[in-house]
This record gives structure tokens, C-alpha cells and sequence, in this order.
């Protein structure tokens, strides 16, 4: 009986070294660059506020009523996102971007308004995300609770079919992208709307969607980097604000 009960104190402990060495794992996450975050940070046209949950970004003046719900890469910093997300800030949508449990978006499991929530002003919503956290909000705008109008993939597919959604879906994307490979995104193409807009960035890897610098197994950014912004923030407009 002493020696079982050894043995089931051996596997608990040996359990809960592996389930903090997780936790901790989690932890370890890509920082977001601070001279870019505080570009948007210094932006007079923005007003950004941290919450326990999310990080919001609104328009100053002239909100246009859209906004999208943004969903962080895995363990990807959200305020890496701030940059890149501004100029349709700027433009007039309001950008909630979320603060994923553990720094995983599969390990979230609130709904979409629980992130809405924190700009009730806005009258319509899309929801996107990076990498693991585009999956993530393809799980979210095909739920049919959610009140999701489109859907944003940045370095992204869908592991859901979504092809009879009805929603409008931009996909953007990097012919460089050695982590969401051009063929990943084609060959997951099917499950998007046939109406779905496609944008591959010449040039562009998995790391230009946000400044966390580099992230192992990518493939190398030729893109400069203001026109990699440029290209973003042309294709955010003209999805959600018909720019």
C-alpha cells in the first residue's frame, strides 16, 4: 500500500512539473517592438486603452461604426499589433485586440462579445487574427451565436468550412511566408466564401504582420516595411470600410 501510494505521489508530482513547465512555456511570448507600438501609441488621431482582456483602439474622430476584434499569433504580444492595425484606425474603424488566455487563442474560449463589449458604439463587427488566432476567429465567426458580419486572416486559413457562411472574408497573405505557406492558404481556400478576397503581399512573411521581430521557421521578408504597412492597411479599408 506505501509503495502504491509512492507511486501515485511520483505521478502527481511529475504531472505538475509538466503542467508548470507548460504554463511557463506559455509565458515565453514574442515581444512587440516598442518604437512601433509607440507610433501608434503617439498617433493624436487614436485613443487606446488596455483592459484586462483586450487592448481597444478608436478613432478620436469620425468612427465609422465597424469594428473588428483582432486575435493575436501564438504567444505573440497584442501590443505588436498596434502599428499594424492603426491606419484603419485611422481611417475610422475601431480595432479591439484580444489578450488570449495563456497567449493561445485555442486556450480562449469566451465568445466573441465578450470582446465586443468593450466598444458598444460599434454597430457591426468583423473578427480576424494571426496565424493560430485566425483559425481561432474562424471558429468564432462561424458560431451561430455570433454576430460576426466578416472575417480577416492575416498569415491565416480556416481548419472550419465557412464556404456557406455568408460572410464577407479578406485574406491576407505572404508569398514569403515560410510558417502559412502560400499552398497552405489555397489549399484551404475551399472552405471561404467563393466571393472570399484574397491579397498575397510580394515579398512578405509570417512576420510581417505584426513587429515581434524574428520567429523561428519563417521565411525571409523582402517586403520593405513601409510597404508591407501601406498594403495592409489599403486591403483593412476596403473590406471594412469600402475605402
Amino acid at each position: 500500500m506505501r509503495r502504491a501510494l509512492g507511486w501515485i505521489a511520483a505521478a502527481v508530482a511529475v504531472l505538475l512539473l509538466l503542467v508548470l513547465g507548460f504554463v511557463m512555456w506559455t509565458q515565453t511570448v514574442f515581444q512587440g517592438e516598442r518604437e512601433a507600438a509607440l507610433e501608434a501609441w503617439r498617433d493624436p488621431a487614436i485613443e487606446i486603452t488596455s483592459t484586462p482582456d483586450s487592448v481597444v483602439m478608436q478613432p478620436v474622430d469620425g468612427g465609422s461604426g465597424t469594428g473588428l476584434v483582432f486575435i493575436p499569433g501564438a504567444k505573440v504580444d497584442p501590443y505588436a499589433y498596434l502599428r499594424v492595425l492603426s491606419g484603419v484606425v485611422d481611417a475610422g474603424a475601431t480595432v479591439v485586440i484580444t489578450k488570449p488566455t495563456l497567449n493561445l487563442a485555442f486556450f480562449d474560449f469566451r465568445s466573441l462579445d465578450a470582446f465586443t463589449a468593450a466598444a458598444p458604439d460599434v454597430d457591426e463587427w468583423w473578427v480576424g487574427g494571426h496565424s493560430l488566432g485566425g483559425v481561432r476567429a474562424c471558429m468564432l465567426a462561424g458560431d451561430p451565436e455570433s454576430d460576426a458580419s466578416g472575417l480577416v486572416l492575416f498569415g491565416s486559413y480556416c481548419a472550419n468550412d465557412l464556404a456557406d457562411s455568408g460572410l464577407e472574408v479578406l485574406s491576407i497573405s505572404g508569398s514569403n511566408d515560410g510558417l502559412t505557406t502560400p499552398d497552405d492558404v489555397t489549399g484551404n481556400a475551399h472552405l471561404l466564401p467563393d466571393d472570399a478576397v484574397f491579397v498575397e503581399l510580394e515579398g512578405a512573411n509570417h512576420a510581417d504582420f505584426g513587429d515581434y521581430g524574428v520567429q523561428p521557421g519563417d521565411g525571409e521578408s523582402t517586403m520593405p516595411r513601409d510597404e508591407s504597412l501601406e498594403a495592409i492597411t489599403a486591403a483593412l479599408e476596403a473590406a471594412l470600410l469600402g475605402a
